[in-house]
């Protein structure tokens, strides 16, 4: 048994959406969330950067005593899980784009798929894709400006539903009946999106999956927190501004 923390990082603050399912799951463990907004967003970042900079943030939060590392972040993923992997001793978890529930769900055939330009360019998702989805009429959208939008708390704006109408309506007119979210920042958006499609279309948000997937890696692993009287804690680090981050918790 393990009573070290529990570290997850984003390329922002849309990483959090990850850290409540963790947290609601694991109420016992203590965390560390490092928000990397200072570089916020990482799709358009080339693949050898983003895996500089998660290399340095994994780094981190390894000498802050992490037992395990959540990327919760798609992009990130995509780009170093396996570097990451064979460069350090504890696991790490990572997101994947939630298409294989999706290709079993879809009445219809058809899936749309929401997520930034560097997870669709990435091999993980193209794998994934191919693997689970190629007898499906799929529709991929790059996200551009949503991360942004919800880095700035604009959740709930005009200029939101404006940019998910473009996205999400010609996806509504194609009949698809499943909407993938590829980026832990777009689960924000969720309350805007179910008011565009009417709840018309099934969102599949992957961030309770990798949590439970946490939890199985702890318990085989035999990392799982051991009571001793000690609440948790939750301590949150950022490269951007503080008063952001404190906004989303």
């Amino acid at each position: 048994m393990d009573n070290r923390p529990i570290g997850v990082f984003d390329s922002g603050l849309g990483g959090l959406s990850v850290w409540k399912e963790l947290v609601t799951l694991m109420p016992e463990e203590s965390m560390i969330y490092y928000a990397d907004s200072g570089n916020c967003p990482y799709g358009p970042k080339p693949e050898e950067e983003i895996t500089a900079i998660v290399n340095k943030i994994s780094k981190f939060l390894i000498e802050k005593e992490c037992k395990i590392i959540v990327v919760a972040c798609n992009t990130a993923t995509n780009a170093a899980i396996d570097h990451l992997r064979s460069s350090f001793s504890v696991p790490f978890i990572g997101m994947e784009p939630a298409i294989k529930p999706a290709a079993i769900q879809t009445r219809s055939g058809k899936v749309g798929i929401l997520a930034t330009e560097g997870t669709l360019n990435g091999k993980k998702f193209k794998k994934t894709a191919t693997t689970h989805a190629s007898h499906l009429d799929l529709m991929v959208q790059v996200g551009q400006g949503l991360v942004e939008l919800v880095e700035e708390g604009k959740v709930e704006t005009k200029e939101a539903e404006t940019l998910l109408r473009t996205y999400i309506e010609p996806m509504m007119e194609n009949q698809v009946d499943q909407l993938v979210l590829g980026c832990t920042h777009y689960p924000f958006l969720q309350p805007l999106i179910g008011e565009i499609t009417k709840d018309s279309i099934s969102v599949l948000n992957p961030a309770e999956a990798v949590a439970r997937h946490t939890l199985k890696i702890l318990r085989e692993e035999q990392l799982c927190f051991s009571s001793n009287g000690r609440k948790p804690f939750y301590h949150f680090y950022t490269s951007g501004k503080a008063v952001k981050l404190g906004e989303f918790l």
